[in-house]
């Protein structure tokens, strides 16, 4: 096998894997397992000398048509679509669709596992999807908003609070669009993310001339400054990291940058910490007050029941049968 023909190689070994007789092709004269080259041919809707060729490498590179059809006759995976484009177009092909923005429970548990490390998920269009406790705290309170309101460019361009705790906001600002321009076109621009465009076009002018600009960058690594309503200014160093399978998700992890941002940020987080448990104890007590108010009661009507009769001791704890003495009564 020649390790200079990769794709031919690769197409070879794929159509020796299917089943001939699932696939309606008679099992009859078979010498070797999988489809025949002239079955891959008829099913790709391409010519048996043709990829007969490409299998050989003696062909140039395929087009992306034909690279699909091709996909589909060898019933190829996604991961192995994606690997066929790159063989023969050095470059993986377009998306069909955009890719659930979900996350998988393992991711969420990694997150959550980051108790002092704020990170979240986001998607191409940067709206966070997923997120832990250190986030929430130090850079929004992503579970008391909508899934429209956890659009990071929103916050930037229509939300004067958020603008306010970013002390670089023109830098901040630029290079949230010029990455949003690049991870949108390169995960595939979708319905979603032209409206978006259209509606902050509409409501910023600033993001609309930075939309203008033409300008492209990739999120990588970098460092972020925040000023925080609790503790003041905090530098935060960030890494970006793909979501493997899912082209439209990406791992954002901030590391506070110094000692002295360590300090601050682990306040910040103490004195949230401190306002949830003085919380839970306020609620705790008032709890215990109405547990102690109702079973007051509850002992004034035993204490009351106890001075009664036995028959209208009885009768307490069954009004349907005073109902029907009053019944007979009336009677």
């Amino acid at each position: 096998m020649s390790e200079q023909n990769l794709l031919g190689n690769f197409l070879k070994d794929r159509r020796s894997r299917l089943d001939a007789a699932s696939l309606g092709f008679s099992m009859t004269r078979r010498r070797t397992p999988g489809l025949r080259r002239e079955e891959v041919a008829l099913r790709a809707n391409v010519s048996t000398t043709w990829y007969t060729w490409l299998e050989q490498g003696r062909e140039g590179a395929p087009s992306s048509d034909v690279l699909e059809r091709l996909a589909r006759a060898l019933a190829l995976s996604d991961v192995e679509r994606e690997y066929l484009f790159l063989l023969a177009q050095n470059r993986p092909p377009q998306l069909h669709h955009q890719p659930p923005a979900t996350v998988s429970a393992q991711l969420q548990r990694l997150l959550d596992a980051m108790e002092n490390i704020p990170a979240f998920v986001k998607t191409a269009d940067w709206t966070v999807v997923a997120w832990n406790r250190a986030a929430s705290v130090v850079l929004a309170d992503y579970a008391e908003m909508t899934y429209e309101e956890r659009n990071i460019l929103r916050m930037v361009f229509c939300c004067p609070s958020k603008r306010a705790v970013m002390p670089e906001w023109e830098k901040v600002a630029s290079f949230v669009v010029a990455t949003f321009r690049a991870e949108s076109a390169r995960a595939g621009m979708t319905d979603a993310s032209r409206a978006l465009i259209e509606e902050l076009n509409a409501a910023s002018p600033e993001f609309k001339a930075l939309w203008l600009d033409q300008n492209v960058s990739h999120h990588g690594e970098g460092t972020k400054r925040i000023n925080h309503a609790r503790v003041g200014l905090i530098h935060l160093d960030y890494s970006s990291f793909a979501v493997e399978g899912n082209p439209n998700l990406s791992l954002v992890i901030y590391n506070p940058s110094t000692e002295i941002d360590k300090k601050t940020f682990t306040r910040c987080c103490g004195s949230v910490q401190s306002s949830v448990l003085q919380s839970d104890r306020q609620e705790h007590h008032h709890q215990g007050q109405r547990d102690s108010q109702a079973s007051h009661r509850h002992a004034v009507s035993d204490r009351t029941l106890l001075k009664l009769p036995p028959d209208k001791y009885r009768d307490s704890f069954y009004p349907c049968r005073r109902q029907q003495q009053r019944r007979d009564q009336l009677a």
